[in-house]
């Protein structure tokens, strides 16, 4: 994924976030899309992937 791709899927997500946000309707007009453009740096974040724990386990295959 380039740059273009994650600027493009950030702004997607902020779009949908905006649309939670709104549906809710307790938060105020001026900060609606900053709080989108949060979320979506949030989600962004949880899409990256973890390293806990064991990583991988990976099967030794036998010498014949």
């Amino acid at each position: 994924m380039n740059n273009q791709d994650k600027e493009y899927l950030r702004d997607l997500l902020a779009g949908f976030a905006l649309i939670g946000l709104l549906m809710r309707g307790n938060n105020k007009l001026e900060q609606l899309p900053s709080d989108a453009y949060d979320l979506a740096d949030h989600m962004l974040e949880a899409r990256k992937p973890r390293e806990e724990g064991i990583v991988a386990i990976k099967r030794r295959v036998k010498a014949k």
